[in-house]
């Protein structure tokens, strides 16, 4: 799977604020919150599902990855979204294993296999 999601019985805001105090005791920070159904119905499209993107990152981890490989400057800032569907909020992401697959370099696929952890425990504490 490319993916990583959890359900949650939080509603939308409560699993944002959850899961962003979780990145923050792993040190990465949310540099923008993109609302998708605030967006579009903005543009007069109906759309009513609430779906959330953040944009998730800790300078560190993303400074060690650039310097090794700057291909990997085309995954980061690492994407996390908080949706709902069906009745239940989930929390996801795309693995940074399977993204940064694309580059074919071991040394940042070590790299990639650190901060999914650390990102999926973070997702896992938010429930």
């Amino acid at each position: 799977m490319f993916h990583y999601t959890v359900e949650t019985s939080k509603g939308l805001e409560e699993a944002v604020e959850s899961l962003e105090t979780s990145l923050k005791e792993e040190q990465f920070g949310v540099l923008w919150t993109f609302d998708i159904k605030d967006k579009l119905n903005e543009k007069g499209l109906e759309f009513e599902q609430e779906f959330k993107v953040l944009e998730v990152c800790n300078p560190k981890e993303a400074q060690k990855v650039l310097t090794e490989n700057t291909m990997a400057g085309y995954f980061l800032p690492c994407k996390m979204v908080v949706y709902q569907e069906n009745g239940t909020t989930k929390i996801g992401m795309p693995k940074p294993t399977a993204l940064i697959q694309m580059v074919e370099d071991e040394n940042i696929h070590e790299l990639a296999e650190d901060i999914e952890k650390r990102l999926i425990h973070c997702m896992d504490r938010s429930v």
